[in-house]
């Protein structure tokens, strides 16, 4: 998915694929997997807690929701130049540029609504504890990002 999204940003600044954004690709899709392996990680944790199921995955987008966002503007405002061909031989990679971007601004939207819904849609009903609580009684230390 992320891949299509990358590829029609390239398409729509008529830009030729080649091996420059097909490495843009690459780095889009390990950014995606550590997104959703952390939101998922947090997920578990707050499952241990005691919290419902639903209440667990609204938690965890909560807790990455920060990091997520951070990761995505720093890799934009580092590729931007990139993508305005500003400086010499930057031609050359504004492909990587224009998929790196659009893959991450894409990737944003998939990491924090559609990973935690699948998986919560996906999950089997009696996974959820019965030792449930309100989502206001119970935090997570915040030692780890």
């Amino acid at each position: 998915m992320e891949r299509h999204a990358a590829q029609e940003r390239l398409k729509s600044q008529a830009r030729a694929q080649n091996v420059a954004s097909f490495m843009g690709m690459i780095m889009v899709l390990g950014i995606v997997a550590k997104n959703g392996i952390l939101i998922l990680d947090a997920e578990h944790r707050f499952v241990e807690l005691g919290f419902s199921s639903r209440e667990a995955m609204i938690q965890a987008g909560r807790r990455r929701l920060r990091p997520i966002a951070m990761t995505a503007l720093a890799t934009i405002a580092g590729m931007l130049p990139l993508a305005f061909a500003l400086g010499a031989g930057s031609q050359m990679l504004q492909p990587l540029a224009i998929a790196v971007i659009g893959g991450i601004l894409s990737s944003m939207l998939l990491s924090l609504v559609f990973t935690p819904a699948i998986h919560y849609y996906l999950q089997p009903r009696g996974m959820e504890s019965e030792a449930a609580v309100e989502s206001g009684s119970l935090t997570l230390d915040s030692g780890t990002t």
